[in-house]
C-alpha cells in the first residue's frame, strides 16, 4: 500500500539497480541457472550437485562486498564471470514505468542518484543493454565506498561523496535489510520495490511503504 509521497519537498532521489530499476530475473537465472551449469560441465558433476554446492558458496559471501563482485567469482569458481553476463545480456529489462519516472523526476529538476552493490563491470554492462545510465546525476557502487548498503558506513560515506540531504531524499530498493540500514541512517521518504522479478511473486514488507511498479508514482 502506497502512502502518498510529498514529491515538492523531496529534491534528491537515490534509487537501487537490479530489482527495482531493473527485472531481477535476469540475476536469478545467471546465478540460479547458468552459472551452475558451466560450474558442473567444467567440473564434470550434476546440474543438482553444482547447484547445491555454489548456493552454499554464495550464502558464505552474502552481505559482503565479495558477493557482487564479479571479479572475486571468475577467479573463485575459475569461470569468466563477464563473459558469461554478456551472452545472456538479451534478459537484461528495464522494469515497466521506470523510464517514465526518470524522465519525469529529471523534469522536476531532482537529483536522480544510482546506489548499487552491483560491480562496475556489471553496471557496465547493464548500462549498454538499457542506456538508462543517462538518465543519473550520479553512479555510486559499494566498491566505490568500501561497504554494502547494509552497513551504516556506506550511507556515511554516500553522503559524503553525493552530498545529498537525508530530509529531503526518498530512496528505493527491493532489499529490506538495505532500507532498514537506510532508516537508521535517517533517510527520510523510503519506499520498498514489491516486484522485483517478472517471474516472481511479489514480496511482502509490513515496514515500509510498498509499491509494485513505478507508475504507481506518478
Amino acid at each position: 500500500m502506497l502512502k502518498s509521497i510529498p514529491f515538492d519537498e523531496i529534491k534528491y532521489i537515490l534509487l537501487d539497480m537490479d530489482g527495482t530499476l531493473l527485472d531481477l530475473y535476469f540475476d536469478d537465472y545467471f546465478w540460479g541457472h547458468l552459472v551452475p551449469e558451466k560450474y558442473a560441465e567444467k567440473h564434470n558433476m550434476t546440474f543438482g550437485a553444482a547447484k547445491e554446492h555454489l548456493f552454499s558458496t554464495y550464502k558464505s559471501h552474502e552481505k559482503t562486498l565479495n558477493w557482487c563482485d564479479i571479479d572475486f567469482w571468475s577467479k573463485e569458481l575459475h569461470l569468466d564471470i563477464p563473459a558469461l553476463k554478456e551472452q545472456i545480456r538479451h534478459l537484461i529489462e528495464v522494469h515497466p514505468h521506470v523510464i517514465d519516472f526518470l524522465k519525469m523526476m529529471r523534469q522536476r529538476r531532482k537529483k536522480i542518484f544510482l546506489l548499487t552493490n552491483a560491480h562496475f563491470k556489471t553496471v557496465k554492462i547493464k548500462f549498454n543493454k538499457t542506456q538508462i545510465g543517462k538518465y543519473f546525476d550520479e553512479v555510486l557502487c559499494s566498491f566505490n565506498v568500501g561497504y554494502p548498503k547494509e552497513y551504516i558506513e556506506f550511507w556515511r560515506g554516500a553522503e559524503k561523496k553525493l552530498k545529498f540531504e537525508k530530509e529531503r531524499s526518498l530512496f528505493i530498493d527491493d532489499t529490506e535489510d538495505v532500507l532498514k540500514t537506510a532508516r537508521d541512517y535517517g533517510i527520510k521518504y523510503l519506499i520498498f520495490k514489491a516486484k522485483a522479478s517478472s517471474k516472481a511473486e511479489p514480496k511482502k514488507t509490513n515496514e515500509f511503504n510498498t509499491i509494485h511498479d513505478f507508475r504507481e508514482l506518478m
